[in-house]
């Protein structure tokens, strides 16, 4: 066992949490699996959770101040970011539209749409979020629903103390009226502290670390040299937090699976259900990033007058894009890739030295994309409906956050659960997406490394290298 690839131990783990769940329901043990396995679970997402924003602002502060003096960045640095966020923003947007077309979430059923709202209503309420589309479930549900729901959560409220809380807070928005650059100025924080204890107000800290990172880089002084070491140690310092956290993970993989699955699928039917979603959900990532691969990576190219037929650019990064694929890594690959880029794409060193490494770093096309589909899933399997600004803030939240996510695997699920607190959502909910996440991972870091390299020939081109 001890042998088996962290991965294979995860799956194997994912499985048995599932025929747990399905035996704890059998033989009625639902009541001991949420007791005395669940809460384990629990501590794996709140562990990370923790290093999830500290990580994204050491990662951001020293990518940034790594860049070197911005001022004299000049046009290949701006055209790299320029071109970098371009291809971020759309593969979000991408992400959206199919994932709102094709509704992998949406279930048929409407007692099973009720029960998965209510357990979200409860939530919300019991963590002081805003109820999302205004739906008062909880206060008019059937009595035989809610206990159900609240046997799963282990909840205690009231209908009535709901109801009372949702008509107050009806009257405070009613009575408050918001600039049309509202969310301009949300985006600055009035309190780091407090923006760094809330996990809803994640761009404040994003926009800080940009900022400070920024500041830091026009700074070129033996003591702020002394500065960007601090940042970059302790990014190392929580990127290892993450490896000796995963390497626990099989242990709380199981006990995440059983105890959310035994509160959320009574009988053998709703577990299916589950999967078949789960099927559909994997399917929209899947053709979103391979649309990214072989529709939109070239027509750019072509876009920008490179001269590289299909062919020769794929069997030219093929050994970057397996390898790739086999560590979701773009850090791990990223040696390849300069050599695939250089030799087989002919891009000159002088771009490629400067382009891949803050593509490395900064450019998660695939990660946006399976972000921005993950959340919109998680809110249609729950029946929460968002609305076109709270979309919009997950294509800012998506991008911005991926500059802060790690080159290394399973990094885009920690920047998953900011997407999903940043919007309201339980973060908790990543555990229904977990057990096909390493596949889907493996996928998206193919984009990533596609993406850098598409750039990179881009650039290349419009300096004339």
């Amino acid at each position: 066992m001890t042998k088996l690839a962290l991965h294979w131990k995860i799956l194997i783990a994912m499985l048995l949490g599932v025929v747990w769940a399905l035996m704890s329901g059998k033989f009625g043990l639902n009541e001991f699996t949420l007791d005395w396995i669940n809460p384990f679970g629990t501590i794996f997402i709140n562990c990370l959770k923790f290093i999830a924003v500290p990580l994204v602002m050491f990662s951001i502060i020293s990518g940034v101040a790594g860049l070197g003096d911005i001022s004299s960045l000049g046009r290949m640095g701006f055209k790299t970011l320029g071109m970098y966020l371009i291809t971020t923003v759309f593969s979000v947007t991408v992400g959206l539209l199919l994932v709102n077309v094709l509704a992998p979430g949406k279930a048929g059923d409407t007692n099973t749409r009720n029960e998965r709202r209510l357990s979200y209503e409860i939530w919300a309420f019991d963590n002081q979020v805003e109820i999302k589309d205004g739906k008062n479930l909880l206060a008019t549900a059937d009595s035989s629903l809610i206990n159900k729901v609240r046997t799963g959560m282990a909840a205690d409220l009231e209908k009535d103390e709901y109801q009372k809380a949702m008509e107050k807070k009806a009257d405070v928005d009613a009575n408050k009226k918001q600039s049309p650059l509202q969310p301009l100025v949300d985006m600055v924080p009035q309190n780091l502290v407090l923006s760094l204890s809330d996990g809803k107000l994640m761009l404040q800290v994003i926009f800080f670390s940009l900022f400070f990172g920024i500041t830091l880089a026009l700074i070129k002084t033996e003591r702020t040299n002394r500065i960007k070491d601090f940042f970059e140690g302790m990014n190392d310092v929580f990127i290892q937090m993450v490896h000796i956290v995963m390497k626990a993970a099989p242990f709380f993989v199981f006990c995440l699976m059983a105890g959310v699955l035994a509160g959320a699928a009574d009988s053998f039917e709703e577990l299916i259900d589950v999967f078949i979603r789960l099927g559909f959900y994997s399917l929209v990532v899947f053709g979103g990033l391979m649309a990214m691969l072989f529709l939109f990576y070239p027509l750019l190219l072509r876009l920008f007058g490179v001269k590289i037929s299909y062919s020769e650019f794929f069997r030219g990064l093929s050994p970057a894009q397996f390898l790739a694929f086999s560590t979701s890594s773009s850090a791990a690959t990223l040696p390849v890739t300069i050599d695939c880029v250089n030799n087989n794409l002919k891009v000159s060193d002088k771009v490629t030295d400067f382009v891949l490494p803050i593509g490395a770093t900064v450019n998660m096309d695939g990660t946006s994309l399976y972000q921005a589909v993950a959340v919109i899933f998680l809110a249609q399997y729950h029946d929460v409906d968002l609305s076109l600004y709270q979309q919009l803030g997950i294509v800012a939240t998506a991008t911005l956050a991926s500059i802060g996510a790690a080159a290394v695997p399973s990094a885009g699920l920690i920047m998953l659960m900011i997407v999903l607190e940043s919007v309201g959502l339980n973060p908790l909910w990543i555990a229904i997406v977990l057990p096909v996440d390493r596949i889907l991972d493996m996928c998206r870091t193919v984009i990533n490394v596609t993406s850098d390299a598409t750039v990179s020939a881009i650039i290349a081109k419009s300096e004339k290298l």
